[in-house]
């Protein structure tokens, strides 16, 4: 059998007397690469391999019930740390669910505070769910009211002039 290039690397080898169509290298990389997609499309086009995977770990949770207790006793900065990401992710998926707010999509995390007040807040009324959040806008330079979208139709909700 002739040599044949790796399909991710890249990389010539000589492919196993075993296995034929041996299309990747033997390189730790490539093959937890090529174990990965094997896993993703069975996962995605046969529903016993799916189910199997789903109650595996329920399985092993069953036969272990204490071990996250145990292990959050034992790792506390873990823990917290845990809990902190899980926050964040938390107050991520709220704001991507926000009905009207379309350009919450990429959240970044800071721990600055900034108030908004003044009769542009009352403008904000579709996006009350934020309890606590940062919002910083800028505004939008002023546009003739014939121009001006509604509320529902702009990404942030905010209108920039009243509408007359």
């Amino acid at each position: 059998m002739g040599e044949r290039r790796c399909r991710y690397c890249q990389k010539s080898f000589q492919p196993s007397k075993f296995q034929s169509r041996q299309q990747v290298c033997g390189a730790p990389e490539c093959q937890k690469r090529r174990r990965t997609e094997y896993h993703k499309q069975k996962i995605s086009t046969d529903p016993d391999y799916r189910e199997v995977c789903r109650e595996s770990p329920r399985k092993w949770r069953a036969r272990n019930p204490g071990y996250w207790k145990q292990y959050r006793q034992e790792h506390p900065a873990a823990a917290t740390r845990n809990c902190q990401q899980q926050q964040i992710r938390d107050r991520k998926r709220r704001l991507r669910n926000l009905a009207n707010n379309t350009s919450a999509r990429e959240i970044k995390h800071s721990a600055v505070e900034v108030w908004l007040i003044g009769d542009e807040a009352v403008r904000l009324a579709n996006n009350n769910a934020a309890i606590a959040q940062v919002w910083v806008i800028e505004a939008l330079p002023s546009r003739s009211a014939t121009a001006l979208a509604s509320c529902k139709q702009h990404p942030s909700g905010f209108i920039s002039s009243p509408v007359a």
